[in-house]
């Protein structure tokens, strides 16, 4: 074989003396000045955060230390410190959730577009469910805590507000995304508005109903555990009292309590849901 022959077997790159690579010139400044701008970012959330080395390196020190505390757990203690306030937790979630599905379903149908034709209505709906995403479980329990008092009233109403915007959102896009024929169809039959919402839409989102409404359940009933710390009633309560007078054997126990009803509740909403799906 000539040496012209083997050079026309090569890349056209490298006939012309070309280079391949990955990124273009433009590709990687973009690439480097993007990592060196999540370095700074990395290192003043640092300095702002006022990491204290010491306390890194003390910390297993500390942790062992809590931890001899915490055990053995005082389990007797589970009968008159726990229990109800566990069942109370479940109580919360659960009103809770029923309260924000019953209030997310008419929020939800009115952001969705193809439903209410109406950018007025679409734009203040989509207002209330922003609004109640945005503020945290806790602070909705302390709003709730200054208007009805301590107790598990104020944790209720916070775990509804709360899930209002997540269960609404999910609803309004599910209907948006529905099928257009059945629709059509119905509406060309002559049928009312609730006979096309619950003859043509319903069948199209129940799945993702049951399964926004089984999922914010089980979403709740880890919130709910935490209100207490702020007075909103449940187990959270009885953490907050038993840490503040450092009786670690209880808070042990109670934490092991959370653990096993969030895994119940995990277990029971994967159940049902294969069921009802």
């Amino acid at each position: 074989m000539t040496e012209q022959a083997a050079q026309s077997l090569l890349p056209s790159n490298t006939q012309t003396g070309r280079r391949w690579s990955r990124f273009t010139p433009v590709e990687r400044a973009g690439r480097l000045i993007l990592l060196v701008v999540l370095v700074a970012a990395v290192v003043m959330s640092i300095r702002h955060v006022e990491v204290i080395p010491e306390f890194l390196w003390d910390a297993p020190a500390q942790m062992q230390d809590l931890l001899s505390r915490m055990w053995p757990i005082d389990w007797s203690y589970y009968a008159d410190g726990v229990h109800e306030p566990l069942l109370e937790t479940i109580h919360i979630a659960t009103l809770g959730t029923i309260i924000a599905i019953a209030l997310a379903i008419p929020v939800g149908v009115l952001s969705a577009g193809n439903i209410v034709r109406s950018k007025p209505w679409n734009l203040v709906a989509r207002l209330i469910l922003v609004s109640s995403r945005s503020v945290n479980s806790l602070i909705w329990a302390l709003l709730f805590v200054g208007v009805f008092g301590p107790g598990a009233l104020a944790g209720t109403i916070a775990i509804a507000f709360r899930s209002i915007g997540f269960v609404g959102k999910l609803i309004g896009e599910a209907l948006e995304e529905c099928d257009p024929k059945p629709i059509e169809a119905l509406r060309a039959t002559g049928a009312s508005s609730m006979t096309v919402l619950l003859k043509a839409y319903w069948p199209q989102i129940a799945p993702t109903f049951w399964s926004v409404a089984l999922f914010r359940w089980d979403i709740n009933v880890r919130e709910s555990a935490v209100l207490g710390l702020v007075g909103a009633g449940g187990i959270g309560m009885a953490l907050d009292t038993t840490m503040n007078l450092f009786q670690w054997d209880r808070v042990s126990l109670i934490l092991a309590s959370i653990f096993v009803i969030v895994l119940i509740a995990e277990v029971v909403v994967t159940q049902v849901r294969k069921r009802i799906i």
